[in-house]
């Protein structure tokens, strides 16, 4: 658990690493989603975001700033439970503040934060367990852990059961269409796409696999022989997807989601070769000042241990985490039922959505997604030349990168210009244009548009390697104010 705790924070640091640069474009009212937007299309009343209260990217970089504080202290295990419930309202706050650019793992990475509150992750390995000596035992057993476990699973077969296109479950040819998408295609999914066999293997292989491997984690006996296949079946699993499919961090948070996984024999293999660095860090520890919050002094001066009181709070914690399980379990049911709101009504979701426990594993779920492309930024300068937005202002071209993929500056972009080809957010496009145009006008280098059109090249992708030509479409088109009207979106 401690190692979960310390990846877990790490991946917190390098989420907010990767976001940071994008913190006036994705979260300040002059980037590509105003908050007054979000709270008119993409919110419900429950939810909340510290990043909303302010439209200035400087109040965000504050806020980041905090976060990676928060993170940092969880990392490094110092007041453990207060670092934990930090670092997830903020998260959540985060997420809430930009839904357009979330992708799977970030669910996972809220349910880490969140279940890992229960979980006792500080208690080696921190600056709380400090020098003192080890407990007395090691292994530890709660409905946390449980919960924890049944997380881990939900999250695969969840994932299995809403793949329920024929391209999954009959026809193989899943993986094919998914590398067929080139917006995702990298090196390594170049070197399987040409081969159909194997593509058609590897699609039932990976269907069977997130339906059938997650069984073995509640296998009674052999379990640590058990454990460490799960963790080397899914290690192998996500660096496969690392490298054919570019899927920002979702691999890393995966990965690391296991780790509270490892079973003892693996942990005696690594506390030796960790010892070293432990006792460095603790001497470093001990040159410093103690540290210490006020109020958490004061609480445990005057609230001394009372067993009967410890036990009762034992309780009451389990009957909590017991019943926030089973309302995840009902949402998962509910969620891969086939009929949203057949077993969970929609009165019932508040709660869900108010502590972000709400959660939809649905990757290329239920067939994959078809409309491949790339686009195209076609400014139109005052003098009539036609300049292309995504190449830095090179003359207009219509014809398909070499690698489109490269066009995206991170994995958040890449969401959301797929999110913004849907007809359901077409709302979304006036802000991305205006954006774009406003960006583009404040370097004196650059000469004036006139015009701005966001262009899709679409590329349906097609059977047995069929290749159609690519069609142009315009998505949004927009101008500076005194020279045309409110942008509005294509139809």
């Amino acid at each position: 658990m401690a190692l979960l705790r310390m990846g877990t924070a790490a991946v917190v640091l390098l989420d907010l690493a990767i976001r940071s640069t994008d913190l006036e474009a994705h979260y300040a009212n002059m980037g590509v989603l105003p908050f007054s937007a979000v709270l008119e299309h993409a919110w419900t009343p429950y939810q909340f975001s510290l990043h909303g209260a302010s439209g200035l990217w400087q109040v965000q970089a504050v806020l980041f700033g905090l976060a990676a504080v928060v993170a940092g202290a969880l990392l490094l295990g110092y007041h453990t439970r207060l670092a934990t419930l930090a670092s997830w309202v903020l998260l959540v706050s985060l997420q809430n503040r930009n839904p357009l650019i979330g992708q799977g793992g970030d669910d996972l990475l809220r349910m880490l934060l969140f279940w890992g509150f229960f979980l006792p992750w500080g208690r080696v390995w921190s600056w709380d367990a400090g020098g003192r000596p080890l407990p007395a035992r090691l292994d530890y057993a709660s409905a946390a852990t449980v919960a924890y476990v049944v997380q881990l699973a939900l999250l695969y077969w969840c994932t299995a059961l809403l793949k329920r296109g024929p391209e999954w479950q009959h026809d193989g040819t899943a993986l094919y269409y998914a590398l067929s998408l080139d917006q995702l295609l990298l090196p390594g999914g170049r070197l399987l796409y040409p081969h159909p066999d194997l593509l058609r293997f590897l699609t039932f292989a990976t269907w069977y696999t997130e339906l059938l491997l997650p069984l073995a984690l509640f296998i009674p006996f052999g379990v640590r022989w058990w454990r460490l296949l799960v963790l080397g079946v899914l290690f192998g699993f996500h660096l496969g997807i690392s490298l054919t499919l570019f899927v920002g961090i979702f691999f890393v948070i995966n990965m690391v989601s296991v780790l509270g996984l490892l079973p003892p024999v693996a942990l005696d293999w690594l506390a030796p070769r960790l010892a070293p660095h432990a006792a460095r860090a603790r001497r470093w520890q001990a040159r410093l000042p103690p540290l210490q919050v006020p109020w958490r002094l004061r609480f445990e001066r005057t609230s001394p241990a009372v067993p009967g009181r410890v036990a009762l709070l034992r309780q009451v914690r389990e009957a909590l985490v017991v019943s926030l399980l089973f309302y995840i379990c009902w949402w998962s049911f509910d969620d891969v039922s086939g009929k949203p709101g057949r077993w969970m009504s929609e009165p019932t979701r508040w709660f869900g959505y108010l502590f972000r426990i709400d959660q939809h594993w649905g990757m290329f779920a239920p067939a994959v997604f078809k409309d491949d492309g790339w686009y195209v930024l076609e400014g139109t300068t005052t003098t009539g030349r036609v300049l292309d937005l995504n190449r830095g202002g090179a003359p207009v071209t219509y014809a398909k990168p070499a690698a489109i993929v490269s066009l995206f500056k991170n994995d958040r972009w890449r969401k959301y210009s797929e999110n913004y080809l849907f007809v359901s957010n077409a709302w979304m496009r006036p802000y991305y244009c205006n954006y774009l145009l406003r960006i583009w006008q404040q370097n004196p280098a650059h000469p004036p548009l006139r015009h701005l059109a966001v262009v899709y090249m679409k590329e349906v992708s097609q059977p047995n390697y069929q290749v159609l030509p690519a069609t142009r479409e315009i998505l949004c088109d927009c101008a500076p104010p005194e020279s045309a009207p409110t942008p509005t979106p294509a139809p």
